[in-house]
């Protein structure tokens, strides 16, 4: 399983948003070359982030996205959700009874996958943009990172 660019680009431009809007709005060209995301692509991830919910556009000089909400409550699904990401490992609908074989039975491993897909979503609700920004992400992929960097 995978998640898109679509998923992925737009966790990173909320990430930096709510890093750089404590002194007003930001606007997406800044985003866009902190982030080296295309500006018509994180044009498009902003109209769904703003139908969602989850920013405020304001407009006229000196205009650009702020945080809807404050980002403690902003939660890395919502993110996701918000511009039509699916947190699925199943090629099934999740909650139906069908499945996805020829015959629309389910597979031996689809309560597996279903189940993976429940814990995705689990984490990443469990999961907001401040725990990203202040390095609160439970795990240790960091690690190597920050070892190396401390070794410099």
């Amino acid at each position: 399983m995978r998640l898109s660019t679509k998923g992925r680009y737009a966790v990173m431009a909320m990430v930096d948003l709510a890093q750089h809007s404590a002194a007003g709005p930001v606007c997406l060209s800044d985003i866009a070359a902190r982030q080296e995301i295309s500006l018509s692509y994180l044009e498009q991830l902003f109209a769904k982030l703003r139908r969602g919910g989850l920013v405020k556009s304001v407009r006229g000089p000196g205009g650009g996205y702020l945080l809807a909400h404050e980002r403690e409550a902003t939660r890395i699904a919502d993110i996701i959700l918000a511009v039509d990401e699916p947190i699925r490992a199943t090629r099934c609908r999740p909650g139906t009874a069908l499945g996805c074989r020829g015959d629309r039975s389910r597979c031996l491993t689809h309560d597996l996958w279903e189940e993976l897909t429940n814990q995705i979503h689990l984490y990443l609700s469990s999961v907001s943009l401040a725990d990203v920004c202040e390095r609160r992400v439970l795990g240790t992929s960091g690690v190597a990172y920050r070892n190396a960097a401390a070794a410099q």
